[in-house]
């Protein structure tokens, strides 16, 4: 072996070594190879800020310009939790490119030109937090399960400030509320001030990286706190007047977790559109999906059509009319955006549009004529 290549592979080891904290594994080392060979060092993002993001390397911290990842297309602009590829020395350093990522949480922005922004790269855990100070938003927790599985990422439901609640039976209420609108996701009360629940939640997130996700005042700052064992995160009160919070957090941070584990906390996210969450919709909606294989109909729309196993659940009681109210919506607003970006889906939504609507003024004319 030739001393460039012993060095080079002594670099990688200790790359490896020093990394692993933030999630280094052989599978990373071994996509990453090509960039090695080039000389190029690795590191995880952990925030990225105006053009710049700064980066955990085993050389230690280091602050890098993003010039050269930074295409028109904003779901590929570099972003917290990637790993990346950096120039090993230079002023300024450059990140050169970035691995392909695992997951990744992806929202659509609040802006008319419907653009998908991503949140967070290569997470293993999305936890959603939702306060138990204000009313629970049952619509507004699909949703965000809707993202996580759609990512890629195992949803988790963290209930913060359960020590506003000290009614075990009024608590054990609301978990079952949640848990009726999260199937197959596990729905945890905790009250960081009293370090309920916390423990369970330290050794789910130990293992990888999580993604602390909510709106604001949502706690998810004194719960970053909790779970670092120190007060890192800045944490601002709620107002009386309606339980919102302010954006304590207004980037996204990456940290290592001193029981082992990766954290990132994001800002508090007022909208939460889809994004071509089609399969995370699915998800969330398990039942209904499971349902809709048992009605007549192949494309059966659960409004009115004979044979509907959906309706049939709905009038017996097994499945709660709001469950499918939300389900519709979010299929909606998923087909909205999709055919947005996609040319033949929206000529087919258009045909079905006009298909019913010849359909509705049809019936409308027979029903005229009846009365007649």
């Amino acid at each position: 072996m030739s001393s460039s290549s012993a060095s080079q592979q002594s670099h990688t080891s200790l790359s490896s070594h020093a990394l692993a904290p933030y999630g280094w594994d052989d599978a990373w080392a071994a996509a990453f190879a090509s960039y090695a060979d080039r000389g190029l060092l690795p590191g995880r993002v952990v925030r990225v800020d105006r053009g710049q993001c700064d980066l955990v390397t085993a050389d230690g911290p280091l602050r890098a310009d993003t010039a050269f990842v930074t295409p028109h297309d904003p779901m590929r602009v570099i972003c917290t939790g990637d790993w990346a590829a950096v120039d090993p020395g230079g002023d300024p350093r450059f990140v050169r490119a970035y691995l392909p990522r695992r997951t990744a949480f992806i929202r659509n922005t609040s802006s008319n030109r419907s653009e998908g922004q991503i949140l967070a790269a290569n997470v293993d855990h999305a936890i959603i937090a939702v306060s138990l100070a204000a009313e629970l938003d049952l619509g507004r927790i699909e949703r965000f399960l809707a993202l996580a599985w759609e990512s890629g990422a195992q949803p988790l439901v963290v209930l913060t400030k359960a020590d506003l609640v000290p009614d075990p039976v009024g608590l054990s209420y609301l978990v079952r509320d949640v848990e009726t609108a999260a199937p197959g996701v596990q729905v945890l009360p905790v009250s960081s001030t009293a370090g309920d629940g916390v423990e369970v939640l330290r050794a789910v997130v130990s293992d990888g990286t999580s993604v602390l996700l909510g709106q604001s005042g949502a706690g998810k700052s004194t719960l970053a706190n909790a779970l670092l064992g120190a007060d890192v995160m800045e944490v601002r009160a709620t107002r009386d007047v309606d339980n919102k919070g302010r954006h304590t957090t207004t980037t996204r941070n990456l940290l290592a977790l001193p029981g082992g584990g990766v954290l990132i906390d994001t800002p508090g996210l007022r909208g939460v559109g889809l994004w071509d969450a089609e399969t995370g919709v699915a998800q969330v909606f398990a039942e209904i999906e499971a349902l809709a294989g048992e009605c007549r109909f192949h494309d059966c729309a659960h409004e009115a059509e004979p044979g509907c196993a959906v309706l049939a659940a709905i009038d017996d009681g097994s499945l709660p009319e709001r469950r499918l109210e939300s389900y519709r919506k979010l299929i909606r607003e998923n087909q909205r955006i999709v055919a947005k970006t996609d040319v033949r889906l929206r000529n087919e939504l258009r045909r079905d549009w006009r298909l019913r609507s010849a359909e509705g003024r049809a019936n409308y004319a027979a029903k005229r004529g009846r009365v007649r």
